[in-house]
């Protein structure tokens, strides 16, 4: 059994980390009052980027660095729209998404069939040669243990920081944030700065177009899921990561269903995730910031 189990866990921690990048990342923009579409957009430009630097030789931790700055300067192009022009929100995620999609297909054209070398995985002397535990807790590569590191940091700033209570007060009355003095576009912008690339270097170390292929909105419904808390985000991450990688390992166990509807379950939990959310409105109400997409102009 453990060797069928191991995989499968291990499946689900690696195909959870790119969301619960993405997802923090947007929870800390939507918490100052800012929602952002492009995610995808930004996952695939980081992908793109993370992809063309490791294929030029450089170490993965240089690509994921270069791939943040790339998805930082797309997270600033929105800012300049939502925040500087004060233009829909939604509107301009959107078209962050479309750019995104169009500008890594460009990018990944120069590819072709070329793969990189995956990011290697950690192994802790002693705790990795555990039983079952040792093989999914303690041999992951580094962006698995990033990722938790970020969802608790993340949890701290929001919750035992000032500057954690400022950004929350600025996404839930803007104008009373700024009567005190707080500058309130600056705070926005700095969170929809906030982004990393992992997708292109591990998940799939061969490039292909639209290779993020909706986790970027998977991400977003993760925000709603788990109402705007870190905590409820990595456990949103690991619920939809596995039901992704169970779709890899049906045919394993016997399970003859259309390779069409396992590939789609991802997205239907999605869906149905969000249907059963939307049963309890009162909870959604009491935990969503009160200015979310609200565009916000400085009164002079």
């Amino acid at each position: 059994m453990d060797h069928l189990l191991i995989p499968l866990l291990n499946g689900t921690l690696v195909a959870a980390t790119p969301l619960i990048f993405a997802a923090i990342g947007e929870l800390i923009t939507e918490r100052s009052g800012v929602m952002n579409l492009g995610i995808e957009g930004m996952m695939l430009i980081g992908a793109a980027t993370a992809f063309g630097v490791a294929l030029h030789g450089q170490p993965a931790f240089i690509a994921a660095l270069v791939a943040m700055f790339a998805a930082a300067l797309m997270a600033s192009l929105f800012a300049i729209l939502a925040l500087g022009l004060a233009v829909n929100q939604y509107a301009a995620g959107l078209a962050l998404t479309i750019l995104g999609s169009g500008l890594s297909a460009v990018i990944g054209r120069q590819f072709g069939a070329s793969s990189v070398t995956s990011i290697a995985k950690l192994r802790i002397p002693l705790l990795s040669d555990l039983p079952l535990i040792g093989k999914v807790l303690f041999s992951q590569d580094p962006m698995v243990y990033m990722a938790l590191s970020l969802a608790v940091l993340a949890w701290w700033f929001l919750s035992r920081t000032r500057a954690g209570l400022v950004l929350r007060a600025v996404g839930e009355a803007p104008h009373s944030a700024r009567a005190i003095g707080y500058p309130v576009i600056r705070i926005r912008y700095a969170a929809i700065v906030f982004g990393g690339a992992y997708l292109s270097l591990v998940y799939t170390p061969l490039w292909v177009d639209d290779m993020s292929a909706g986790r970027g909105w998977i991400a977003l419904a993760l925000v709603v899921f788990a109402t705007w808390k870190p905590g409820r985000v990595v456990l949103g991450a690991w619920l939809f990561g596995g039901v992704t990688v169970a779709q890899l390992f049906a045919q394993t166990f016997g399970l003859h269903v259309p390779t069409q509807f396992m590939s789609a379950l991802p997205y239907v939990a999605t869906i149905v995730v969000l249907v059963v959310i939307s049963r309890n409105p009162q909870t959604l109400r009491l935990n969503t910031p009160l200015s979310l997409a609200q565009p916000f102009r400085p009164e002079h």
